[in-house]
């Protein structure tokens, strides 16, 4: 590594990246290097709060707190917050910028791109390093041209890349080499070497693999992780709740909740103290089937309180109804208590389209 500022890019979401940035942030901060982190942009309905009152992505506030910093939003100037399929809340700067389509977003790339540099820039005159995190894959082909967040912004910083692939997944051989073919010479010449994340077992089982990586590539593999579940970062999208209505495990004896997994479900990471308490067993459910197994039911917050209302209209109102009449317990936080009461009426279209929806009408209160 020749470079004072480090970019840790993945070969996919979910691979590890924001706890490897965090990581080297607090190596480099226990050396007595004046280190900050950064992300040009997230994409994600689970943000935190500043000290200024300010939003931005979560994993940055951790890294922050790796490097011994407050986190400010300069570390992720850009927040993406899906209200929608093709439509997302844009937060600049820890404030709200604006909803764009993602076509509106996409022509004002490079607008957002540079307002990511002057935040980058910011960072860079304050500390001697940064350590940059990328975004899912680092080399999704369609998006490259267009991606200001991996390769783009790590040559913007002059940074040294190293790409982080999970060898949990499987498929890590195919998961570095084809990253690596997929990338044009200029991208591949800034990558130094890999880290691979999650390995279980002995070692030395992996030292063909290593080799066969090493030899395939001209790149070191930098170091392999191993297998953790003691600690963890909030993840940024909903990678970690897609298997819902899982009650392989479940006990019967045992007091369960469960979190009806909403569309635009915002800050399910806030499900994480509950889930970490050994005698409760949480689940998240998409279906009103097992209801009756539940001792309590929350609603979460959402990114679209009204599309998202509808959704649960259609699909849960009579259960949830039934489930209330029968002495179960329902609890809403943020846009699911929202959703408990009358209506919600959303007339200048703050979350999605413009409108009026009747909602489930358990409580008194009515939102404006």
């Amino acid at each position: 590594m020749m470079n004072k500022n480090i970019a840790i890019l993945g070969t996919g979401s979910d691979v590890g990246k924001s706890i490897i940035a965090a990581a080297v942030c607090r190596i480099l901060a226990d050396r007595k290097e004046s280190v900050a982190p950064f992300k040009s942009q997230n994409m994600s309905n689970n943000s935190g709060i500043t000290p200024e009152g300010l939003e931005m992505g979560r994993a940055q506030i951790v890294q922050a707190e790796a490097a011994r910093l407050s986190p400010h939003v300069d570390m992720n100037p850009i927040l993406l917050k899906p209200t929608g399929e093709k439509q997302s809340q844009v937060i600049l700067n820890g404030k709200v910028h604006g909803n764009h389509t993602a076509m509106d977003y996409h022509k004002n790339k490079e607008f957002y791109f540079k307002e990511a540099c002057k935040a980058f820039d910011r960072l860079e005159k304050k500390y001697e390093r940064v350590v940059l995190e990328g975004a899912g894959s680092c080399a999704e082909v369609n998006l490259m041209p267009n991606d200001i967040v991996n390769f783009a912004m790590a040559e913007y910083a002059g940074a040294d890349v190293i790409l982080v692939a999970d060898i949990h997944r499987g498929g890590v051989f195919a998961q570095i080499i084809g990253t690596i073919q997929c990338l044009p010479q200029k991208y591949r010449d800034m990558i130094k070497g890999f880290i691979i994340n999650r390995f279980r077992g002995d070692i030395a089982l992996f030292d063909d693999g290593i080799e066969y990586i090493e030899q395939q590539t001209g790149k070191k593999v930098l170091g392999v992780l191993p297998w953790y579940t003691h600690f963890k970062i909030d993840a940024e999208d909903s990678v970690e709740i897609e298997k819902s209505n899982n009650f392989k495990e479940f006990q019967s004896d045992k007091p369960a909740v469960g979190i009806i997994k909403l569309p635009h479900i915002a800050n399910f990471t806030d499900f994480h103290a509950l889930s970490n308490i050994n005698d409760i067993q949480t689940i998240f459910i998409d279906k009103p089937d097992h209801l009756s197994k539940f001792n309590a039911v929350i609603i979460p917050g959402s990114k679209n309180t009204r599309e998202d209302l509808e959704w649960l209209m259609k699909n849960f109102k009579e259960p949830l109804e039934q489930y209330s009449q029968t002495k179960g317990h329902i609890f809403g936080i943020c846009g699911g208590f929202q959703m408990l009461g009358e209506f919600v009426d959303d007339p200048e279209g703050l979350e999605g389209n413009p409108g009026f929806t009747r909602a489930l009408g358990l409580l008194p209160i009515q939102t404006i």
